[in-house]
């Protein structure tokens, strides 16, 4: 009878990771651009009115914005237009608390200059809209700006 003999291997085979980094920032890359940050989740109807002088802001990181609007769950929140900050509907006495909570968050050489855009509805009335500016003006907020989108212009 014939001996069978066992070959000899060579060595355990290994895998080539020298790809594998390229790989992974292909992966990171991919997902950097295709991800959406959401800033905040609107509860308000929004259509903004339309103008046609705008001014680009420089500085957006002292900003904090205000949103009022009818609320899109109307069986929920009624009918009657609602102030919305930091995906939270609040009402008119609470805007001081918030515009202190929002100068806590920044450092305290910008505090002075923070600034509250208002994203108003165009359907919503000067009432709630006048509520708001008052207790701006009692939290010391005096820079406001009012959100609009530009006015295409057809011939």
């Amino acid at each position: 009878m014939a001996k069978f003999r066992k070959k000899k291997s060579g060595g355990s085979q290994q895998i080539d990771t020298s790809a594998l980094p390229d790989i992974i920032f292909m992966l990171l890359f991919f997902f950097m651009v295709t991800t959406v940050l959401r800033e905040q989740d609107i509860l308000v109807d929004q259509k903004i009115p339309q103008s046609t002088q705008l001014q680009k802001l420089q500085n957006k990181t002292l900003i904090s914005y205000i949103f009022i609007g009818k609320p899109k769950n109307t069986s929920l929140y009624g009918t009657e237009p609602r102030v919305q900050a930091n995906d939270v509907l609040i009402s008119s006495p609470e805007i001081v608390q918030w515009v202190n909570q929002e100068r806590d968050k920044l450092p305290e050489a910008d505090r002075t200059s923070i600034t509250i855009s208002m994203k108003v509805d165009k359907e919503v009335k000067m009432g709630p809209i006048s509520d708001v500016q008052t207790e701006l003006r009692n939290a010391d907020a005096r820079k406001v700006l009012y959100a609009s989108t530009k006015k295409t212009e057809i011939d």
